[in-house]
């Protein structure tokens, strides 16, 4: 049986000065974070979960909101929010062409890089026994159902739900927890609460000095730093307490991930006249549309293209394998995981 309190041991922070090689798999894992932040249908906890760093980085986070800060806390948190941040700023542009010109590519490598994680959560979760399989089963249905129904689903516009203080707070208490979520997108959730325009027009003013802005901004704030702290806390007690069963349902988001990432979709940009996000479209707003967010249409992949997306799967499958078992034991565990239990 595991406990939620944290290691405070003198010898804790030393645990990165013996595993440099985790530093590493941190940076990786943000850096992942950050880019799948940028791709349509995949979430930046999906990759932490696949790189193999999501435990610590909930640990984390819930140690934050907490104030119960460390080195391994502060180090853990700086390295991938660092990364994150660096790859989504040095991304953003080669992601939207990509996304804009091969899709397909972009699809394929990332539909890799989620089913590398899957051999080293599958060692974190055997021996499995009837309980274990039936909670990643519930994992893996969980995912399908939200990939059916962020591709199906009718989501009534941007504005369209009414924004007062309290839907601000829950729409920013739903990001957040998106945030931390593996597999959930917060830009759905808020369609679906009907607050995407209100956030993204009050971000937008606020970014060009209005302060009014500050009417939306604070409650969406009030709400994410809630929303932050109750779900990281939340999985934080559920991984120590239950951890083969909650790595299970890991393992079965993981499986589902790549079902919203079919490759061969082509990107259709807007038209002036088209609605967007509960809005009508101009020649002039028509160009605001980010590539990423353009509807798809499938298309018949040549085969050169299936070729190319099948070896792209197999470079992002050994790309996360390889990060995954960065800093960790033969075993598959990581050093000092003894002093979690």
């Amino acid at each position: 049986m595991t406990t939620d309190t944290p290691p405070t041991t003198p010898a804790e922070p030393a645990e990165f000065e013996r595993t440099p090689l985790l530093g590493l798999r941190l940076l990786i894992g943000g850096a992942l974070m950050g880019l799948a932040n940028l791709v349509p249908g995949i979430s930046g906890g999906t990759m932490l979960v696949a790189v193999g760093v999501y435990r610590r980085f909930v640990d984390a986070v819930s140690d934050a909101t907490r104030l119960k800060l460390s080195v391994p806390t502060i180090v853990t948190m700086g390295l991938i929010a660092f990364a994150a941040a660096a790859a989504i700023g040095l991304g953003s542009r080669p992601v939207s062409w990509g996304l804009e010109h091969h899709r397909w590519a972009m699809y394929a490598l990332f539909i890799g890089l989620t089913i590398g994680g899957v051999p080293a959560l599958w060692a974190l979760v055997r021996p499995a026994n009837g309980k274990t399989i039936a909670f990643a089963f519930v994992g893996l249905v969980a995912m399908l159902a939200l990939v059916f129904v962020q591709e199906t689903g009718t989501v009534a516009g941007g504005g369209g739900g009414g924004s007062n203080w309290l839907m601000l707070a829950v729409a920013g208490a739903a990001g957040a927890a998106a945030m931390v979520l593996p597999g959930v997108s917060g830009a759905y959730l808020l369609l679906l609460l009907g607050q995407y325009e209100a956030v993204v027009t009050a971000i937008k003013d606020l970014a060009r000095g209005d302060l009014s802005a500050l009417t939306t901004v604070i409650p969406i704030g009030v709400g994410v730093v809630v929303g932050i702290a109750g779900v990281s806390n939340l999985l934080r007690w559920l991984l120590h307490r239950y951890e083969k069963a909650t790595l299970a349902v890991l393992l079965g988001l993981l499986l589902g991930a790549p079902a919203g990432l079919y490759p061969f979709r082509e990107a259709m940009p807007p038209q002036s006249g088209d609605t967007f996000e509960g809005r009508v479209l101009t020649e002039e707003t028509v160009q605001e549309v980010d590539p990423k967010d353009w509807e798809t249409r499938a298309f018949t992949p040549s085969g050169v293209q299936i070729a190319a997306s099948l070896g792209l799967v197999a470079v992002g499958c050994a790309a996360t394998i390889g990060v995954s078992m960065l800093g960790r034991r033969k075993d598959g565990t990581e050093p000092a995981a003894e002093a979690r239990e």
